[in-house]
């Protein structure tokens, strides 16, 4: 089955909505399902080695996203939020994250098993 889970939050925005999504891709992955990811809005954040988590938060949020593109997880970033969203705007994405589209998310979309948002 494959799965497409799209982030919409800032990795670090006092919630574990993001961790949750993370940990359920992961294991997704785990049992054998392709699991696509697509970040939009401040949820880029999470693809830039500049990322880090703040002080007394005991989870890498981009380590995991790392993680899951080293166990085959496909990652694209949505180019426009590239642009203008997170909070580290204009530095750089980490390898394996793909500049993407909303026409690729949609094709997604269509594609895929089952979809999910955080």
């Amino acid at each position: 089955m494959n799965v497409l889970l799209i982030f919409n939050r800032e990795p670090y925005d006092q919630t574990d909505v993001t961790w949750n999504g993370l940990r359920l891709a992961g294991k997704l992955k785990e049992n054998g399902h392709e699991v696509r990811i697509f970040l939009m809005n401040d949820a880029v954040d999470m693809a830039r080695d500049v990322c880090r988590p703040p002080e007394g938060y005991d989870q890498d949020l981009s380590g995991m996203l790392k993680d899951l593109i080293n166990r085959g997880a496909t990652v694209k970033v949505c180019g426009t939020c590239m642009t203008r969203c997170g909070i580290h705007k204009n530095h750089p994405y980490f390898d394996g994250a793909e500049k993407s589209t909303m026409q690729a998310l949609s094709e997604w979309v269509v594609d895929s098993e089952r979809v999910l948002s955080f």
